[in-house]
């Protein structure tokens, strides 16, 4: 099974459109992703193309390809728009053996992680920059922001094939880190 994993669109229309084409170039089985779909957030600023109603509207038209959990800026009015669920605070999916601990990041992440095995991968997003930390059980993997990436780093996404992550670049198509697990 192959993943597309990302975060963080916070309604960018502009962006949302960069992933799904990302998606769809990828020829993934499924595009996971990790919270903060529709609202900006207090905090932040409108992202390039904000609009949450055509966000929406393209991520509708590929439900059946999505696995979705909910983000601190997500709430059950987008639920109401969003005909996908939405609004668990983690999922689990299978990795080749390995479990994939998907989250947001506002609840369970590096510093409060869940109970994981010594292979399984806890995915977050939230945070804002892409990362990977191995655990004492278990590893870590940010894929960073598809709209408000941080401290420097590209509008990213994350692939997981068979064992292998890989963060790439939403501009540009580049793969800027891989890490085996």
């Amino acid at each position: 099974m192959k993943y597309v994993i990302a975060a963080d669109i916070h309604g960018s229309a502009d962006w949302c459109r960069k992933l799904l084409d990302a998606f769809q170039t990828e020829n993934a089985d499924k595009l996971v992703l990790l919270g903060d779909i529709l609202y900006h957030g207090p905090r932040n600023d409108f992202p390039d193309g904000y609009s949450p109603k055509a966000v929406f509207a393209m991520l509708n038209a590929v439900q059946d390809k999505i696995v979705c959990v909910r983000g601190n800026c997500d709430s059950e009015v987008d639920q109401m728009v969003l005909e996908f669920p939405c609004l668990a605070d983690y999922a689990l999916l299978d990795g080749n053996g390995k479990t994939l601990f998907i989250t947001h990041g506002h609840l369970y992440n590096k510093q409060t992680p869940p109970l994981l095995g010594k292979t399984d991968v806890l995915f977050n997003g939230h945070f804002h920059t892409p990362e990977f930390t191995a655990m004492q059980t278990g590893y870590y993997a940010n894929c960073g922001s598809v709209s408000l990436p941080k401290d420097g780093t590209p509008h990213s996404y994350l692939v997981y094939e068979n064992g292998v992550l890989t963060w790439k670049d939403l501009a540009t198509g580049k793969t800027f880190m891989t890490h085996t697990v």
